[in-house]
């Protein structure tokens, strides 16, 4: 039962539903998106990349930095603006260097919309796949033949300018 369900629901029970609204949200079978401890949610086709403003509607390539004293989120849509954004961010945020800065890219191989798996990017492999800015990386959690470990594919996404 869903929002909109449950409050359909709740108003034909009368007073009698608002005791229940509690009991009702403990129970809902809607499903949220499982992200990882620390991520904030990207709401899909309405967040923007904060390197390239596009709209974040492909998961496939997803990507989020997340840390600071104010535990700042930055989201993208493709993890090639992750790397320029890191290399231009770098001076003004030092934080970036901290290692409880958290950094997550979405594994091109989540098995649905629904169900999205979140990769470290330096424990991660990149392969080529057509990406929505055109840098062409996508990320994978087995090694394949031909991908690159994060700094590789950073200095590839570097050269290749944009």
């Amino acid at each position: 039962m869903c929002d909109s369900q449950r409050r359909q629901f709740l108003g034909r029970l009368g007073i009698g539903g608002l005791l229940l609204t509690p009991l009702a949200a403990a129970l809902s079978g809607c499903k949220k998106d499982d992200w990882p401890e620390g991520m904030a949610e990207i709401k899909w086709d309405r967040d923007t990349c904060v390197r390239c403003s596009m709209v974040i509607s492909d998961r496939r390539f997803a990507a989020q930095v997340r840390g600071g004293p104010d535990n700042t989120v930055f989201k993208f849509d493709d993890p090639g603006c992750l790397a320029f954004w890191l290399k231009e961010k770098v001076d003004r945020y030092p934080w970036l260097a901290d290692p409880a800065t958290r950094i997550w890219v979405a594994d091109f191989n989540s098995k649905s919309r629904e169900q999205m798996n979140w990769l470290d990017p330096k424990r991660a492999h990149f392969i080529t796949k057509t990406s929505p800015m055109g840098y062409n990386f996508a990320a994978v959690s087995i090694p394949m033949p031909g991908s690159l470990d994060f700094t590789d594919m950073r200095q590839h996404t570097l050269a290749k300018g944009k």
